[in-house]
C-alpha cells in the first residue's frame, strides 16, 4: 500500500474535488449581468433575425471518413500494441486476418459505383 493515490478510485476522488474547487473559484472570475442584453439567447446569423435556426444536418457523406479513421486507428492501435522480442504465431495470424479484414472493409467503403 505504498501508492496509495495511485488506486483509481482514489485519485478519481482527488481528481473531482479538485475539478469542483476550480468550477467553484472560477465562478467568481466570470462576468454576471443582471440584465440581459436585447437578443442575447437567439442565434447568431450575422445580424439576421431567423424564425427557424434548428438544422438537420446529412451524415452520409460523414460516415465514410468516420468509417475510415476508426478501422485506420484500431489497425494502427493494433500494430503498435505487438509485444516486442518473442510474437507467437497465434497473434501473428489474428493480426494478419484483421488487417485483411481492414483492407477489405476499406475496398467495399470505396469502391467505385456503378452509374
Amino acid at each position: 500500500m505504498d501508492n496509495l493515490l495511485l488506486l483509481p478510485p482514489i485519485a478519481f476522488f482527488i481528481v473531482m474535488v479538485f475539478v469542483a474547487f476550480q468550477i467553484y473559484s472560477f465562478s467568481f472570475l466570470s462576468f454576471k449581468n443582471k440584465d440581459k442584453p436585447k437578443g442575447q439567447g437567439k442565434a447568431y446569423a450575422c445580424g439576421e433575425d431567423v424564425a427557424n435556426h434548428n438544422i438537420a444536418p446529412e451524415y452520409g457523406q460523414f460516415f465514410s471518413f468516420a468509417f475510415f479513421f476508426t478501422i485506420m486507428h484500431v489497425v494502427a492501435l493494433l500494430l503498435a500494441t505487438l509485444p516486442a522480442g518473442r510474437i507467437s504465431p497465434q497473434i501473428v495470424e489474428v493480426d494478419v486476418l484483421f488487417i485483411i479484414g481492414a483492407v477489405v472493409a476499406l475496398m467495399i467503403l470505396y469502391r467505385k459505383k456503378k452509374s
